[in-house]
């Protein structure tokens, strides 16, 4: 666990991180990205971190992907790329610099880190894990392949590195039901989301889905009456779910999506009222950029996501520590299984 007190400490010694007026006023074009969601006040706290962050990266030659979990100081504020799961895989994949700071949890900085092998790939907390990831193991994968013989695993992306390399193909919520319908197999294993596997089923009724018994922390507490009784409080409020949810929630929504099939979706169909179904950050995050929306609700928060803070990014970038690091023989067959992605959804948007 870190020592926050002594990383504090630390980096005081080396960078001017007081609350400056001054630095927030010089970094005001930053600001303007999230004006609607973060005070003048709390803007002064953060911009000195910023000010550091992106002079330290320009001198690591260290590039940050961010996804879009992470709060607006970090989103707006220091990331270079932003996406889903999907689009930071994608984007690993092009990295030129010599560092990467994966602002997100584990398995995404582990997925870089598969991706890039010879590049140093950082997490700021190594304690950013993910219920999701952490409620299948291979052997959970094993299991289900001595239940279902012959079927192909899709696994998604919210998965370790070992559960990666023992299944067939990764998948995302953007793209799970473009590779599902891609695969020749009649039974497909979909791992760990239960939810994600029953919705893409909905979508892709020629195959026989079987799934494991996982579902994220987040998407999982949100249902069906909530919504109703939500709409009826506000009607005209257009409801969008993640495909994490339970599949009575997405039924109850005028759309599902990953996150970055949400941002699309708001930014194009430009409701008056949006009711996001998934982490509170992605209102937060799209909000400035969309100042015609009102973004109301409920929303949960992850708590995983939100351990990755600005003083834990400039300790990373600092320090050079929390480096992620795969055994070879996992990474290879775990790379395997993500490139099969990759190159199954380019194929497919070509």
């Amino acid at each position: 666990m870190l020592d926050q007190t002594a990383i504090a400490d630390t980096l005081g010694q080396h960078y001017d991180l007081a609350p400056s007026l001054e630095t927030a006023e010089q970094l005001g074009a930053i600001y303007a990205r999230m004006r609607r969601v973060v005070p003048p006040e709390d803007w002064a706290i953060h911009a000195p971190y910023v000010a550091a962050i992106n002079r330290l990266k320009q001198a690591r030659n260290a590039v940050i992907l961010a996804h879009n979990y992470m709060t607006p100081q970090i989103y707006h504020g220091i990331a270079d790329v932003v996406g889903d799961s999907l689009q930071l895989a994608i984007e690993a994949t092009r990295v030129e610099a010599d560092v990467i700071v994966q602002c997100g949890v584990h398995f995404m900085a582990e997925t870089a880190k598969i991706l890039n092998p010879a590049k140093t790939v950082l997490i700021p907390d190594m304690e950013a894990g993910c219920s999701l990831a952490e409620s299948i193991t291979p052997e959970g994968i094993a299991e289900m392949r001595r239940r279902y013989p012959g079927a192909p695993v899709v696994t998604y992306v919210n998965t370790s590195a070992e559960v990666k390399a023992a299944s067939d193909i990764c998948c995302t919520s953007s793209n799970a039901v473009q590779i599902v319908a891609a695969l020749e197999a009649e039974t497909i294993i979909m791992t760990p989301d239960k939810y994600l596997a029953q919705n893409v089923a909905q979508q892709v009724p020629q195959k026989n889905i079987v799934w494991y018994d996982g579902s994220c922390i987040v998407h999982e507490q949100f249902t069906a009456q909530e919504l109703r009784e939500f709409r009826d409080w506000n009607p005209g409020t257009r409801i969008i779910a993640h495909p994490e949810c339970p599949p009575d929630v997405v039924a109850e929504a005028d759309f599902s999506g990953s996150t970055s099939g949400i941002i699309d979706y708001v930014a194009r169909e430009q409701p008056e009222k949006a009711l996001l179904v998934t982490e509170c950050s992605m209102a937060s995050n799209t909000s400035d950029a969309l100042p015609g929306i009102e973004f109301v609700g409920p929303c949960n928060m992850c708590p995983h996501m939100k351990k990755i803070t600005l003083e834990k990014v400039l300790w990373s970038l600092h320090s050079m520590e929390g480096a992620v690091e795969v055994d070879s023989q996992v990474a290879e067959g775990a790379r395997q299984a993500v490139q099969r992605m990759i190159d199954l959804s380019r194929r497919a948007g070509a």
